[in-house]
């Protein structure tokens, strides 16, 4: 069996579009191209858009994100700030509750895991 290669960009999945729930402020809204699903359907790669807003966020899975344009500030329930901005890459652990804040339209690629209980 011949396992291949994904390459961003190249045969770009469909454009899903959305809103986030718990909105805190502003009309957000959202993008989505799933590159890639594994098997087990628990891990999951692609490119995700927000335009500017402010809502509640709460995960329940682990997510790599790398920023590609724009800026958004990330509070937890600490109320610890962390800004992320064009060129960033960063964590966002299972169990991180707080706001996700898009202060520029933001684009980022996103690596997903989503264990299931």
């Amino acid at each position: 069996m011949s396992v291949k290669l994904i390459r961003f960009g190249a045969n770009p999945p469909a454009i899903e579009t959305g809103v986030p729930g718990n909105i805190v402020s502003g009309n957000p809204s959202t993008k989505l191209q799933n590159y890639y699903t594994d098997k087990t359907g628990q891990f999951f790669a692609g490119i995700w858009e927000s335009s500017v807003g402010k809502w509640q966020v709460n995960y329940g899975e682990e997510e790599f994100c790398a920023i590609l344009a724009g800026k958004a500030i990330l509070t937890g329930a600490d109320g610890v700030a962390e800004t992320f901005k064009t060129g960033d890459a960063f964590i966002i652990p299972k169990g991180f509750s707080g706001t996700w804040e898009t202060v520029e339209a933001v684009k980022k690629w996103y690596v997903i895991l989503e264990l299931k209980a």
